[in-house]
């Protein structure tokens, strides 16, 4: 099957049956300059995102350089050497750990005679796999199309060969290049605009959540750190949780009743990764601006992967560039349970962050904690009042407990007398029982 755009309706991916696994080889360059575990590192996890993307990996290759090559990327004899042992492996698809420019797309492609891709394409086909709501779907849709305008010209001289799979899921050819280019403008400017749509009902339900006076509070972190277990932990979600990356891509947002009578609305939002490509940061703003918005973020860590603290650093680089860096923020250090090695990274990240807590949002553990500092820092937008409210008005007293935290109780005569702590958008309510402060004793 060939690819390209249809003339009725243009899609940025289609799904294609195949009878085997498609075979791919992964590339990345070690500057010199730089530590060569960081490199390995990164290949693992983008052969982690192609089996995550429905590949299987048949190798890979390294090449170590002081610059790259303009044309190229890598060398063009380590170009040539890879290209040979992917013709004897049957490989279907060669995916660079960075991102080429379309030149280098193109040279590539006559080089390895393959489809080319690198790592930003690989992850907008995983989210457009991903995505099931009509926001979600828009928003790759405009991402993967503002990758796709600028590289047209190698579609265009190859439609004839190429069949497909991870990256180029698309429709049947087109005969002019220019109309596919028009095409693509097209339904870029109607994307957004439907975004923009998407944009002002969400700015209504979140005008909505402020007339109730319920805090927000959005869980951050990297890829499969946990954001969705916690979410089903501590609100009794289903959101999808499965040990692979971006399981979930569409925020979910749920109520939690903290220990403290204090009503949370509590966010997943889709998860970061190292070398998250920019343009699909720009498509998402319409969901990241729930954690522009939110009063307070849980940073969701997976203390127990031996690149932690590269993952705090790639998800506070996200946070930076949605301008959500300066945030009160809790570390949530999840998946104690899987430490092994002793607890040194768990010590060094508590040493770092004062209100780190450590939890297994899969066993419950810590779990209780976590619960007790959201309350602390929900806190200050609470009044400590006394209040004295006769038995018989039962429903006010009931009423108190619901929406308040009753920090202490005293029962005498005919009345009760309660110390506690009152949302401000809930004292009109209980003003009629609102004991006058003392004055201070000369």
């Amino acid at each position: 099957m060939c690819y390209g755009f249809r003339h009725t309706s243009l899609k940025a991916l289609v799904k294609i049956e195949r009878a085997r696994l498609e075979k791919v080889f992964l590339v990345g360059v070690e500057r010199k300059s730089h530590d060569g575990a960081e490199i390995r590192e990164s290949l693992a996890e983008l052969a982690e995102l192609s089996q995550t993307a429905g590949a299987e990996v048949a190798g890979e290759g390294i090449q170590k350089m002081e610059s790259l090559n303009p044309a190229t990327f890598i060398g063009k004899g380590k170009a040539e050497e890879f290209s040979n042992y992917c013709k004897a492996q049957g490989v279907d698809t060669v995916i660079f750990d960075d991102e080429l420019s379309p030149a280098q797309s193109r040279n590539l492609e006559k080089i390895f005679n393959c489809k080319i891709l690198d790592r930003t394409a690989l992850i907008l086909d995983i989210f457009a796999q991903r995505a099931r709501t009509r926001e979600g779907k828009l928003q790759i849709e405009l991402a993967q199309l503002q990758h796709l305008l600028p590289r047209l010209t190698r579609f265009w001289g190859h439609l004839s060969r190429q069949s497909g799979g991870i990256g180029m899921r698309g429709g049947e050819g087109e005969s002019q290049l220019e109309a596919d280019r028009r095409k693509v403008s097209e339904r870029i400017d109607r994307i957004e605009r439907d975004l923009d749509l998407v944009r002002r009902q969400r700015e209504t339900q979140r005008a909505g959540r402020q007339r109730s006076q319920w805090p927000l509070a959005s869980i951050v972190g990297y890829t499969n750190a946990g954001k969705s277990t916690l979410l089903n932990r501590l609100t009794g979600a289903d959101v999808l949780a499965k040990d692979i990356l971006f399981a979930t891509l569409d925020p979910t947002t749920r109520r939690l009743k903290l220990p403290t009578n204090q009503n949370v609305l509590l966010t997943d939002t889709v998860g970061f990764i190292k070398k998250l490509p920019h343009g699909l940061v720009e498509a998402y703003k319409a969901t990241l601006e729930e954690v522009v918005q939110a009063d307070l973020l849980l940073h969701v860590v997976d203390i127990s992967h031996p690149q932690a603290e590269e993952q705090i650093a790639a998800v506070n680089s996200v946070l930076a560039e949605i301008g959500a860096a300066e945030k009160p923020t809790i570390m949530v250090l999840n998946k104690v349970d899987q430490l092994s090695g002793g607890s040194g990274a768990l010590n060094r990240q508590r040493e770092k962050f004062s209100n780190a807590v450590a939890i297994s949002a899969r066993s419950g553990e810590g779990v209780p904690a976590l619960l007790a500092e959201l309350g602390t820092q929900l806190r200050p937008v609470r009044e400590f009042l006394e209040l004295k409210i006769p038995h018989e008005d039962a429903a006010v007293i009931a009423r108190l407990h619901k929406v308040g935290q009753v920090i202490e109780r005293r029962y005498t005569g005919r009345t009760a007398r309660f110390k506690a702590r009152i949302p401000p958008h809930h004292l009109a309510e209980f003003a009629p029982f609102i004991l006058p402060e003392k004055p201070p004793v000369e």
